[in-house]
């Protein structure tokens, strides 16, 4: 009678250790908010340059989760946000995410990666070196073409903060003009009207390399230590807004500062443009 007794609790202790061996699996393997899509708002050159293109396939088998996004200027992306019309941003204007996490709208900021800015035109390569002060003063007093994004993106922040530290008037250049469209867009525009403009590096080396476009302009001044280009990633606040997908959010926040996809992003570009359109640094105080 005990050995059958015994024989049974065997039997049953093997029966747990089974399920709790097919349970630990299971989670092994689980993939949070499997099926569901995560929509995010963007900067333009997340997309122009083609980086979400190249991430999105590898985020859905890593997780299951779909990504659709918006690419817009950052102020129109943060609004997305604040609307609650996404569940996550992607963006590049460190001031005006900070506003957007203090306003309650964002949850928490983090660093992701960085490019620089440059200003490209038609004179020659390096023309002002990394004197940024004597390009832009240049263009002013040379009524020189510029062609400004004009969208409230963080490149349009970027160069309207250099212009005011500058104490430049814009206006009184008859031949300044805003495109009000994307990275990509005013590249174009700006060559071919031969004029001026500030570009994230990423976009303009994915512009400049296409063979399609052939354009013409040239990198005139970079380097400055103001041409700094920092992205963070913010998950829209779930209490503030019904119906976000906080969990896809939180999946992506921590997997795009993963060590995993930090090293693909290093990696991005390398092979097509000899450098990386992105430079990762999640994990910093930027």
């Amino acid at each position: 009678m005990k050995k059958k007794v015994l024989a049974v609790l065997l039997i049953l202790v093997l029966c747990f250790a089974m399920a709790a061996c097919g349970g630990d699996e299971g989670n092994k393997d689980a993939r949070p908010a499997e099926g569901t899509t995560l929509m995010m708002a963007t900067t333009t050159s997340t997309a122009d340059t083609g980086l979400l293109d190249y991430l999105k396939p590898i985020f859905l088998e890593d997780t299951g989760i779909e990504l659709q996004w918006t690419a817009v200027g950052t102020g129109e992306a943060l609004a997305m946000g604040e609307n609650g019309d996404v569940d996550i941003v992607l963006v590049h204007a460190k001031a005006s995410e900070e506003e957007f996490v203090a306003s309650g709208a964002g949850v928490e900021r983090f660093p992701v990666m960085y490019n620089d800015f440059v200003v490209i035109g038609p004179e020659e390569e390096g023309k002002y070196g990394d004197d940024i002060e004597a390009c832009f003063k240049a263009i002013q007093e040379g009524k020189l073409a510029f062609v400004s994004r004009g969208d409230d993106s963080g490149t349009d922040k970027k160069e309207k903060k250099i212009w005011k530290a500058l104490e430049i008037d814009t206006s009184a250049n008859p031949n300044y003009i805003e495109s009000g469209q994307g990275m990509g867009a005013t590249i174009t525009m700006a060559d071919e009207k031969k004029a001026y403009c500030l570009t994230d590096r990423g976009t303009w080396l994915k512009f400049k390399n296409d063979a399609d476009l052939d354009i013409e302009l040239n990198i005139v001044c970079e380097g400055a230590k103001d041409l700094l280009n920092q992205y963070g990633v913010i998950a829209v606040n779930p209490e503030k807004f019904e119906g976000l997908n906080n969990e896809a959010a939180n999946v992506f926040i921590e997997w795009i500062c993963s060590d995993k996809v930090q090293e693909l992003i290093g990696k991005f570009g390398v092979e097509e443009y000899g450098q990386a359109l992105f430079t990762p640094n999640a994990g910093t105080d930027n």
